[in-house]
């Protein structure tokens, strides 16, 4: 699967980069540091995945999603977030796949994979 990573601090980038290319079939083909680089990003790299951190820098959430949706039909988007509260605010925006920042690599893993399943 190729990944778009979009968070705009470094060493997060970094270490899941590192986490995600350790792993057989998973590919990161461009980082976005914010919201207007995300959208060049998936547009130059055609990703079937989008991890995206739900501060991300510039996010207009609504208008940015709807145009990667837009853009991107098959996209699945994967919201990763260190505030609780963000997990209903990701459903309300439409978007099903949510992984907490604290949570193991293990579960991120799996709710990737399972975007290949959809």
């Amino acid at each position: 699967m190729r990944i778009v990573l979009a968070d705009g601090r470094s060493k997060v980038r970094y270490a899941l980069r590192v986490l995600l290319e350790g792993q057989q079939g998973l590919d990161v083909v461009a980082e976005a540091v914010n919201a207007e680089d995300l959208v060049i990003k998936a547009n130059e790299s055609c990703p079937d995945v989008l991890l995206i951190d739900w501060d991300l820098p510039g996010l207009n959430r609504s208008k940015t999603l709807q145009t990667l949706r837009d853009d991107h039909p098959e996209l699945c988007v994967i919201v990763m977030s260190g505030r609780p509260e963000a997990n209903q605010e990701a459903l309300n925006a439409g978007i099903k796949n949510f992984v907490h920042k604290t949570s193991s690599p293990d579960l991120l893993l799996a709710v990737i994979r399972n975007c290949g399943r959809v």
